[in-house]
C-alpha cells in the first residue's frame, strides 16, 4: 500500500478553494483530508457536528489552511443557498465542488411511500444539482472550475434493497453528462467518480467478514477500497493535470464490476 508520504502532490491544487459535501466522515472525510494535504482551502458541510469538529481539530495542526466546517441539512434548499453564499464569500469564490453527500439506507420496494421516495431523492440527488447551480456563476466569471459528483457501483450491479438510492445514483451520471455539455464552453469540467464498496465505519454495519471476503473475491484486485483511494481520483480530476477530462465516469472499484 502507498504510504501517505508517497502520494501525489498537485501544485495546481495549492490554495485552490474547495467545497466538499458530506465531509465529516467516511469517504467525505478522506476527501477533506486529501485536499487539505494539497494545501487547498477547504470548506465542508455535514449534518453530524461531533465527527466534523473532530476532523477539523485533527487536520488543523500543520495545515497550510485549516478546513472549515459548516453544519448543513442538504435537503433544505434555502439553507443550501445561504450556506453556499456564505462559503463563497468566505473563500472568495469556489474553484472545486465535490458533491459527495448521500445515504444508502436499505429499503424494500413494498415499503417505499411517496414521501420516502421524495426524501431519498432529496438526500441522494437533488442537492447535487443545487450546490452546482450555486457555484456555476462564480466559476463562469473566473473562466472555469471543477464539479465532481460521487456516484455508486450499486446500480450497475443491481444490488437488493436499494431501489430509491440506486435510482438517484443513476441520475447523477446523467446529470454529469448534461452539465458537462452545458458548462464546457465556460471552462467548467464535470465528472462522476464511481466508488466500489469502500471500507468505512458506515459500510461495516452492512457486511459480515464473510460478506467482505465475497466482495474482495469478486474484484480483480484483492484488496479493500479505502477512502483515500477515492480521494486520489478526486485530486487528479480536480487538478490541472485533468484539464481535458469532462463528462465521464471514473471508476475506483478494484475491478468489482
Amino acid at each position: 500500500m502507498i504510504g501517505a508520504d508517497d502520494r501525489a502532490i498537485y501544485p495546481s491544487l495549492r490554495d485552490r478553494r474547495v467545497v466538499v459535501t458530506g465531509g465529516g466522515s467516511g469517504i467525505g472525510a478522506g476527501l477533506v483530508e486529501a485536499f487539505v494535504r494539497q494545501g487547498a482551502r477547504v470548506a465542508f458541510v455535514d449534518l453530524a457536528e461531533e465527527p466534523s469538529r473532530a476532523l477539523v481539530a485533527a487536520l488543523t495542526p500543520g495545515a497550510a489552511h485549516a478546513p472549515v466546517f459548516h453544519r448543513l441539512d442538504l435537503t433544505d434548499l434555502d439553507a443550501v443557498a445561504s450556506t453556499m453564499r456564505a462559503i463563497d464569500s468566505a473563500l472568495g469564490g469556489v474553484d472545486v465542488l465535490v458533491n459527495n453527500a448521500g445515504n444508502d439506507d436499505r429499503h424494500r420496494p413494498a415499503d417505499v411511500t411517496p414521501a420516502y421516495w421524495d426524501e431519498r431523492m432529496a438526500v441522494n440527488l437533488r442537492h447535487l444539482f443545487f450546490c452546482a447551480q450555486a457555484v456555476i456563476p462564480g466559476m463562469t466569471a473566473r473562466g472555469g472550475g471543477v464539479i465532481l459528483n460521487l456516484g455508486s457501483i450499486s446500480w450497475h450491479l443491481g444490488l437488493e434493497e436499494l431501489v430509491a438510492y440506486q435510482t438517484a445514483k443513476a441520475g447523477i451520471e446523467g446529470m454529469t453528462r448534461a452539465l458537462a455539455r452545458e458548462l464546457g464552453p465556460a471552462g467548467i469540467r464535470v465528472n462522476t467518480i464511481v466508488p466500489g464498496n469502500v471500507q468505512t465505519p458506515r459500510q461495516q454495519q452492512w457486511y459480515t467478514p464473510e460478506g467482505e471476503a465475497e466482495i474482495v473475491a469478486a474484484q480483480c484486485l484483492k484488496a479493500r477500497v479505502l477512502p483515500h483511494d477515492i480521494a486520489a481520483m478526486a485530486l487528479f480530476l480536480a487538478s490541472d493535470d485533468a484539464r481535458l477530462c469532462t463528462g465521464h465516469d471514473y471508476w475506483v472499484d478494484a475491478g468489482w464490476r
